[in-house]
């Protein structure tokens, strides 16, 4: 109908065609015009050609009709082919009959295999260039599929190439020297930053052994080996080396295994970190430190060592003037034997810091030194109305250590947290182990420590006691470190007082 709305279709812009399916149609078209142009020729040669009666003609217009059908085979596949040898069985169709012209149910014998012939033909050499058409169609997705992975191939390639970069400028950035080693301890290679810390190339020591590096590696080749061996997986230490040139470094050095991917064992990655400077500045405010505080046990030891000798010369001059009266003479006698007491007490704890006996280290239960030393001190703790509780772990496990020095330590922890409580309270005592270490924890309640004190605890002549010496928490923490372990304390004023001794546990 005239007033019908037609059926929008979509305008494609020329610009969005694909000029490819364009082309495609294009030829399609040329092809079939092609096939029907030679299909007509032939025709009409049958028409024309010898009024019909020429049989020689005739017999050779019907194999005419094998080049349209094979042409269209090869351009159609198997459904052109059949449907060309169609045609053409249809258009010869009227002159089957090589004698004469018969009609179309009158056709002889040879024209009947003729027209199946244009068929087999068509449909058989249809069949091969579809078959052929499907491999080719095969081989372009595979050579697709080829071109796809070898473009991922590349990127990755590229990738690697571009990671690879960065880590060498990573190694060549770094100030810590990186030497790796193969599996056996040779070296494979050498960062600027080693280089330059051994005072080598890399294109020197590329290949040789690597104890060749140094005139003294400090034991580096026997860690390198160790590591390589697999008994350990990886170590970290100070080592002294010495170079082939003499240089002498101070280096941290860790050694580690490099492995691929796949945990095939590669070799082993040398880091050493030149640290001959921090150590030149630490032994020089070691050397301060000790200055600083030998100036301090040096007033230390004149203020207790001065205030006893001004109240013994006081005592004698008392005497001179007491005109032999023998109640003031005993009593000033009283008083300056009372200060060489307290001298003596501090010479002896002087000589117990500066000169301390070697310990005798063997296995040691902490449980077992505790218990003997709060047999003796609970009877110095109840005068002071203060009650010991012992909280011992039954799986910690021994300690190397010298017991006479542990009780010292114990003692004199016990004997700060009892006077520490003047108007009694509790003292808790627990052990326990964490993470290699036993700890023993000293908990009372008393008054706490202030900050500004807590600061000092255990430097010499620091004593919250008037009567104190200020040398018992030293010497504590001198055993403690010769015993390569630490001593914590943790305090606030009215929250009372913890000590806690770590210990390394026997292994």
């Amino acid at each position: 109908m005239a007033d019908e709305t037609p059926e929008t279709v979509p305008s494609v812009p020329a610009t969005g065609v694909d000029p490819e399916r364009r082309a495609d149609a294009r030829r399609r078209m040329r092809d079939v015009l092609t096939i029907g142009a030679m299909l007509v020729a032939i025709t009409i040669l049958h028409t024309f050609a010898g009024g019909g009666q020429d049989v020689q003609f005739h017999e050779f217009y019907r194999r005419l009709y094998y080049l349209p059908i094979l042409y269209a085979a090869f351009v159609f596949g198997m459904r052109g082919g059949v449907l060309a040898a169609i045609a053409s069985a249809i258009l010869y169709a009227p002159w089957g009959e090589t004698a004469g012209v018969q009609p179309l149910l009158g056709l002889a014998a040879g024209d009947g295999l003729e027209i199946v012939m244009y068929l087999v033909m068509g449909a058989l050499f249809g069949r091969l260039r579809d078959l052929e058409e499907r491999k080719t169609r095969d081989l372009r997705q595979v050579s697709a599929k080829l071109e796809e992975a070898y473009r991922a191939l590349e990127e990755r390639a590229m990738q690697l190439l571009a990671i690879q970069d960065y880590t060498q400028s990573i190694l060549r950035s770094v100030t810590s020297g990186v030497v790796t080693v193969g599996p056996d301890a040779s070296v494979a290679t050498v960062n600027p930053a080693a280089e330059r810390i051994l005072g080598i190339a890399e294109d020197v020591v590329t290949a040789r052994a690597l104890p060749t590096l140094f005139r003294d590696d400090g034991g580096l080749t026997t860690d390198v080996r160790k590591v390589l061996e697999g008994r350990i997986p990886r170590t970290m230490r100070d080592l002294r080396l010495v170079t082939i040139d003499g240089k002498v470094v101070h280096a941290q050095v860790s050694v580690s295994r490099m492995r691929d991917i796949g945990g095939r064992k590669l070799g082993a990655v040398v880091t050493v970190e030149d640290v001959s400077d921090i150590k030149a500045l630490t032994e020089q405010l070691i050397r301060a430190d000790r200055l600083a505080a030998m100036g301090e046990l040096t007033a230390g030891v004149a203020h207790e060592v001065r205030n006893p000798l001004g109240i013994i010369r006081a005592s004698v001059q008392l005497m001179e003037d007491a005109e032999c009266s023998r109640e003031r003479v005993s009593e000033a006698a009283e008083v300056i034997k009372q200060e060489i007491d307290r001298l003596d007490r501090v010479i002896k704890a002087l000589l117990d810091f500066g000169r301390p006996a070697p310990p005798t280290m063997r296995p040691v239960a902490v449980a077992q030194v505790l218990e003997d030393v709060a047999l003796f001190s609970r009877t110095f703790a109840s005068r002071a109305h203060v009650t010991i509780v012992e909280e011992y772990s039954d799986t910690a496990p021994d300690v190397v250590a010298d017991p006479e020095q542990l009780k010292q330590v114990f003692v004199n922890l016990i004997s700060n947290a009892v006077q520490a409580m003047p108007l009694g309270g509790t003292l808790t005592i627990t052990t326990g182990a964490e993470e290699g270490f036993v700890f023993v924890r000293f908990k009372d309640t008393g008054p706490g420590i202030s900050a500004e004190v807590r600061e000092k605890i255990f430097d010499p002549f620091v004593s919250t006691r008037d009567d104190g010496t200020g040398l018992g928490l030293t010497i504590v923490h001198r055993i403690v470190d010769e015993h390569d372990g630490h001593i914590e304390v943790a305090s606030e004023p009215g929250a009372g007082t913890t000590f806690t001794v770590w210990l390394p546990a026997l292994q």
